[in-house]
């Protein structure tokens, strides 16, 4: 079973990663915070700005709702006609056992 990396070695390895990147000509650059995460590029998210602006809903109850889901769950049995028993072939045997005809019987 293989060793799972620890958060310190994950880090070190982002460093390293990093730091070849550097030496070898690449460049970084720095991003305000809360731009990033924006779909809209035009700056990052005022400080002050009221994100839940909207007044209050009232709950909806789902008991009703929960209700109907928990019976089909445990649906009641269904009570099941008796089954009606189709005819059956017989044979009919004489008095030295041998086969005489065949009779429809209903058991």
């Amino acid at each position: 079973m293989n060793k799972r990396p620890t958060k310190a070695e994950i880090r070190n390895e982002l460093e390293s990663q990093v730091r070849d990147f550097l030496e070898q000509g690449g460049s970084l650059e720095q991003v305000e915070s809360g731009v990033s995460g924006r779909f809209d590029q035009n700056g990052p998210i005022k400080s002050n700005a009221i994100v839940f602006d909207e007044p209050k809903e009232g709950r909806t109850l789902l008991n009703d709702v929960v209700a109907t889901i928990e019976a089909r769950k445990h649906p009641e049995p269904v009570k099941k006609r008796p089954r009606r028993s189709a005819p059956k072939k017989k044979m009919i045997y004489d008095d030295f056992g041998e086969p005489l005809r065949w009779e429809w019987v209903e058991e």
